[in-house]
């Protein structure tokens, strides 16, 4: 099923950045909201732009602020003000340099082949992200991450993928973050079935029949795809032995307290699931 490109759990604001390069020599204008005639004042941080600092830093043309050779002092949330009355904001900001391990910044999974995945963002160097899937997302809108345990921020992406087509597009996620005063502009790709990791399976019954035989049954989660008779999952099995607690992987003895469960795609060999809870054996 075909959605939003860009779907978030927690509080957001729009933000406008525009993105400077160290060293450019080409000024970089900032565009205030308000008519040419309209005499306005420029803050950075909060703070008026004092008239001494046009002549090196700054030149306004009309309403709109030109930045002359940006550099770090120069960096931060501008705004143009009529009298008390605020009539734009604009983040400037460097590029950020790369970083090196993406997939220690996010990580992307996804329940089923059904329309949606996950991700996670977790950094605390930016206080602000954005993810977008394919072209869309530049409407995405920022994430605001100062009130987050952790630095991790939860998104939920939809993709138009069909579950019963063969994969052959990779999925394109543009990651955006920002900090005081940079901002990190990124793009993972991936297939949706390198991403699969089902949720943990459901044990139905775990019962002793007879002396040596173990009746279990494992439902898959109620998020994976159906029919389940087309999307098939795999199951693996640790057993508890009853007199010592050893953990073992296969029903090697008649011996056994409880069990637990985990659960992957055996056509991709997705990632396990998490195991379930260990549940007791009925005798």
């Amino acid at each position: 099923a075909a959605g939003q490109s860009c779907f978030f759990l927690l509080l957001y604001t729009l933000l406008l950045v525009v993105v400077a390069k160290m060293n450019d020599l080409k000024p970089v204008t900032l565009t205030c909201k308000a008519d040419v005639d309209v005499d306005v004042t420029w803050k950075l941080s909060g703070d008026v732009i004092e008239k001494d600092q046009y002549m090196e830093n700054y030149q306004q043309d009309g309403p709109n602020l030109n930045v002359l050779d940006v550099e770090h002092p120069m960096l931060g949330e501008y705004s143009c003000w009529s009298g008390e009355k605020l009539l734009s904001s604009t983040y400037l900001l460097l590029e950020a340099e790369e970083e090196r391990d993406l997939d220690s910044l996010i990580t992307c999974w996804a329940k089923s082949y059904d329309c949606t995945f996950n991700c996670n963002w977790i950094s605390k160097k930016y206080t602000a992200v954005r993810l977008g899937l394919g072209n869309d997302w530049k409407s995405c809108q920022w994430v605001i991450g100062s009130e987050q345990a952790n630095g991790v921020i939860p998104f939920e992406l939809s993709h138009s993928l069909s579950s019963y087509a063969e994969e052959t597009t990779m999925l394109v996620v543009t990651i955006e973050a920002i900090n005081s005063e940079t901002i990190l502009r990124r793009t993972k790709r991936f297939y949706l079935r390198d991403i699969i990791k089902p949720d943990t399976p459901q044990i139905v019954r775990c019962q002793k029949v007879g002396e040596h035989q173990l009746n279990v049954s494992i439902d898959p989660p109620s998020s994976w795809s159906s029919p389940h008779s087309f999307f098939t999952l795999e199951h693996e099995i640790e057993y508890e032995m009853k007199n010592n607690g050893q953990v073992h992987p296969s029903n090697q003895s008649n011996n056994i307290s409880k069990l637990r469960v985990r659960s992957r795609d055996p056509l991709v060999l997705s990632s396990w699931s998490q195991w379930t809870p260990w549940k007791n054996v009925t005798y």
